[in-house]
């Protein structure tokens, strides 16, 4: 309940000011900035969008008013007056701070649906880092620096995922059996990204179990390559990633 209540306004606060509220543990930060930063995002298309009804109109009557009176020279024709208009609207600092809070929702929500990037807003990033963060100790600042590099990365890593599956058909998986050693390895290409497939997860491919050792960006058509050790006995949990491909191709290395 907490997540979609007070979730969606305390996700405008820097992360280390949520971690201080007695609830903050309580609360799914993924859904509550999601809706947060869509809510941010579609008020201030509407805000936009009534001020540039109200700009217009009351400016471009003005104009027109004038000109028939005479003030604004000869010549001056209806299409010239609304395209200055448009202008001067287009340069209002409203019509620009209204602008930035659309693009601002716009990047929360794609931080928080394609990865666990959780950003606030940034005016309160700014004055959390000038007035703030100067009087913290040093240890926990590198580390949330740290944290906040990670962040990033993942999520330009997981946009520009998004964008080569986008492009890319979904075909079936590729799987390649060799031998490394004593061992049997497993390696599986397919065309879009396996959901928790994280390493060190245990994966169960017909009653056989195996250790996710790596995963990695490849060429296309398959460019999401995992790596698979065999391992020499399993148990089956909630935790172990069942794996049943009714279409794979199927490849033996020599």
């Amino acid at each position: 309940m907490l997540t979609y209540i007070l979730g969606p306004f305390v996700s405008i606060f820097p992360r280390r000011w949520r971690e201080l509220l007695p609830f903050s543990m309580s609360v799914q930060w993924k859904p509550a900035t999601a809706i947060s930063g869509l809510s941010e995002s579609v008020l201030a298309l509407i805000a936009l969008s009534y001020w540039y009804s109200y700009a217009m109109t009351a400016w471009v009557g003005r104009a027109v008013d004038s000109a028939l009176e005479g003030k604004s020279g000869p010549g001056v024709t209806p299409q010239q007056i609304g395209t200055v208009a448009l202008a001067v609207w287009a340069t209002h600092p409203l019509t620009l701070f209204l602008g930035y809070l659309g693009l601002e929702g716009a990047i929360r929500l794609c931080a928080a649906a394609f990865s666990d990037n959780i950003l606030g807003i940034f005016p309160l990033f700014l004055f959390d880092k000038v007035f703030v963060a100067p009087f913290r100790r040093l240890g926990p600042k590198n580390r949330n620096a740290a944290d906040d590099s990670r962040n990033n990365s993942s999520l330009v890593s997981a946009i520009r995922e998004r964008v080569l599956a986008a492009r890319l058909p979904i075909v079936s998986d590729e799987l390649c059996f060799r031998r490394d050693a004593s061992e049997e390895i497993l390696e599986i290409r397919a065309s879009r990204r396996k959901e928790d497939w994280t390493p060190p997860r245990v994966v169960c491919y017909q009653e056989s179990y195996y250790r996710l050792e790596t995963d990695s960006l490849g060429p296309a058509p398959r460019p999401f390559h995992y790596m698979l050790r065999r391992l020499p006995a399993g148990v089956p949990g909630r935790t172990v990633l069942l794996y049943s491909p009714s279409d794979a191709v199927i490849k033996h290395a020599s």
